[in-house]
């Protein structure tokens, strides 16, 4: 019986330090999407964020903005000079293994309604985002509810 005992916690035990990992990745990939955030939307940082957070091959889902780093910064670092005042607003995270959805309220003008985004990020093992999907809505002047965009 000992025996059975000690043969099911060996075997159990790697899982128990898988599920571990993968928790500790998944809080990681959290704290780096939101980290990636804050200094691209918020500090305007492009090119830090993209060498500190973004790996190669780094794939784009999104049809105006090419595959790599580089046209993620050429894409962005224009637009942030031409809008000095965007700001975003994480409004909801969602984590999950290699995943990280961010539900967020962006202006890129304080006289502007904004946009309701999505932005959902893959990221390797080693905590750097490999993969990029986003769905961008704007926000209408009126609503059919009264539930809000958020």
């Amino acid at each position: 019986m000992k025996k059975l005992l000690l043969a099911t916690l060996l075997a159990a035990a790697p899982l128990a330090f898988a599920a571990n990992d993968a928790t500790t990745n998944t809080a990681r990939n959290k704290e780096n999407a939101l980290a990636f955030y804050e200094l691209v939307f918020n500090q305007h940082k492009v090119q830090e964020a993209v060498d500190k957070y973004i790996a190669e091959p780094y794939i784009q889902h999104n049809p105006s903005v090419g595959d790599g780093g580089a046209a993620f910064a050429a894409i962005f670092i224009p637009f942030l000079k031409e809008h000095p005042q965007s700001h975003a607003e994480i409004k909801r995270v969602i984590a999950e293994g290699d995943l990280v959805a961010l539900h967020v309220f962006i202006k890129h003008s304080p006289d502007e309604r904004g946009e309701a985004v999505v932005d959902i990020f893959r990221f390797n093992d080693d905590g750097k985002i490999v993969e990029h999907w986003d769905v961008v809505q704007s926000i209408p002047a009126e609503m059919v509810h009264k539930n809000g965009m958020f």
